[in-house]
């Protein structure tokens, strides 16, 4: 049986130059889109709960857009003025650009680093004397708290927002010869959505190592593990398997 219907477990990539697309047409492909996760926040009443006190730290730590959002959305239900002598620290450029949105950038202390959670530790490092926050998801990067602790600094972690699994009732009756996966909370969704699914011929791509693990620690079959030295990309990867797997199920 030949590889016809793939399902990506993220959004659909914006219309354009997309390897999928040109994946797609190649193979006479259908690829649907569907976030199998998404992110809730956490209520103010709940944040409440945790006794964390935003105002008596003099430094934030942003690795993400979805951060800054749930870190001014809660500050605003606790109806909280940031002072102006905050400083920001951010994962990334771009990440530290999104906070115009909420503040005058060209007015605050603001730092990042080059994308890598490592390489902002170290910038971090040269401001030890700051008292800092770091809004986190419930499910985040494990090596997060342990580099944080590793360089001494002092660190408040602060859960804001929660990854929670999608309602996927409406793909019940629709089948897919593949499904690909980008961490282990989209495992998690599959069986939150469907307790009872059986693999059988259905093939699983994987994206990471621990995404790679949930799927084994799960009991399922991987048949499709990226990044590889010669697949450095997820679409790069499928096109190796499907070429061949196709090629000899015609």
């Amino acid at each position: 049986m030949r590889i016809k219907k793939i399902l990506v477990s993220q959004p659909e990539p914006t219309p354009g130059n997309s390897p999928y697309h040109d994946l797609a047409v190649k193979h006479n492909l259908k690829i649907d889109f569907r976030q199998f996760i998404q992110v809730e926040g956490v209520p103010a009443k709940d944040f409440r709960k945790d006794r964390i006190q935003i105002l008596d730290h003099t430094a934030v730590i942003f690795t993400s857009r979805t951060a800054i959002d749930h870190f001014f959305r809660i500050s605003g239900e606790l109806r909280l003025l940031i002072p102006d002598t905050m400083k920001y620290f951010c994962i990334s450029e771009a990440t530290a650009f999104y906070l115009q949105k909420y503040i005058v950038y060209r007015k605050r202390k603001i730092f990042y680093a080059n994308g890598k959670f490592p390489d902002l530790v170290d910038v971090l490092a040269k401001h030890k004397e700051d008292k800092f926050l770091i809004p986190l998801s419930d499910m985040h990067k494990e090596e997060i708290p342990v580099l944080m602790e590793k360089a001494k600094l002092n660190v408040t972690e602060a859960i804001m927002y929660r990854t929670v699994s999608s309602n996927l009732s409406d793909l019940k009756d629709v089948n897919y010869d593949m499904l690909v996966f980008f961490s282990p909370s989209g495992i998690k969704s599959l069986f939150v959505n469907f307790p009872d699914f059986e693999q059988k011929d259905t093939k699983i791509a994987t994206f990471g190592p621990v995404t790679a693990k949930a799927v084994r620690d799960a009991g399922l079959r991987l048949d499709v593990e990226a990044p590889l030295p010669e697949a450095p990309s997820m679409p790069a990867a499928l096109e190796r398997f499907i070429s061949e797997f196709n090629k000899n199920n015609k």
